[in-house]
């Protein structure tokens, strides 16, 4: 595989974050000291979520444990424990922008002694004490067991946990603690878990391509996502943050990613988004998971 990187085709040009309300968004997470995936990962949709007034929220610090080849946030040795803090802030944070429908996100943190699903669930009730009506999705490491309990037990309305890559990507591009495997597991644990009025989690999950697979690898993760009775998916096209990092094996053309969306909906998954710039945080997904909890 060549390390030359490609050029972006027509298609991926977009604005960086402009204007009143996407400089109000950066102020007011940044007084807090909380941080964004919007800005760690470099996500190319910052104009439309900040411009919106929306962004998915980081918790935990910005340095990961894990280490994979196609992420651009710290790698490294966390120098503290949680911020105890954080999920008030956080609930501040939602609080001033109004929000009805909140992403929550985290690094990987192998070095807390339950990688830190307690912090996690702390910060989903302190959001969720605002108001019943307040609805989040957690996107979370590949908690299971017990850690997932403790997530799924706080009242979250979405659960997400990101495959990221097809299966035989999987070991070249993630962390090597990482696997397919126990990622569908995570999604089945979460799809499986009833909250006492009865009422399921939805769950959601992402692929990136343009990493060196084919499409019928990609048809066939999506394929196993959907046995895994994942009720949302987003594809999208990766790009790679560095030199350092995972080179783009092909930019994926829009045509394809409509053939990808129209194999998700002949296996009747509930919503597929599909696009070169769709990322896990997507507003269309989050706008399908308000309608879906609100009937």
């Amino acid at each position: 595989m060549s390390c030359e990187r490609k050029r972006l085709p027509e298609w991926f040009k977009v604005s960086l974050p402009a204007g009143r309300t996407a400089a109000e968004m950066h102020r007011r997470l940044s007084r807090l000291g909380l941080h964004t995936v919007c800005e760690s990962a470099r996500c190319p949709n910052q104009a439309e979520c900040w411009g919106a007034g929306t962004a998915t929220v980081m918790i935990m610090g910005d340095v990961c444990t894990r280490g994979c080849r196609f992420c651009n946030v710290k790698t490294g040795h966390p120098e503290c424990a949680p911020d105890p803090e954080e999920p008030g802030n956080v609930a501040r944070a939602v609080a001033d922008a109004g929000l009805k429908y909140v992403v929550l996100t985290s690094v990987d943190r192998d070095d807390l002694a339950d990688g830190g699903a307690g912090h996690f669930a702390a910060t989903i009730r302190a959001v969720k004490g605002l108001s019943p009506e307040i609805r989040v999705e957690a996107l979370i490491p590949d908690y299971r067991g017990d850690r997932l309990t403790t997530v799924l037990e706080s009242g979250v309305d979405v659960l997400a946990h990101n495959v990221e890559v097809v299966p035989r990507m999987t070991p070249k591009l993630r962390d090597r603690r990482a696997s397919w495997e126990n990622s569908i597991g995570v999604l089945v644990e979460a799809g499986a878990y009833r909250r006492r009025d009865g009422a399921c989690v939805l769950t959601k999950s992402s692929l990136m391509v343009g990493v060196g697979e084919s499409d019928d690898e990609i048809r066939d993760a999506i394929r196993l996502l959907s046995e895994a009775g994942v009720a949302m998916i987003t594809i999208g096209q990766y790009l790679q943050p560095t030199a350092r990092h995972w080179p783009v094996d092909r930019y994926v053309e829009p045509v394809v990613f409509d053939s990808y969306r129209e194999f998700a909906l002949s296996l009747n998954i509930p919503f597929i988004a599909s696009g070169p710039l769709v990322r896990s945080s997507y507003r269309a997904a989050e706008l399908f998971a308000l309608n879906r909890l609100q009937t």
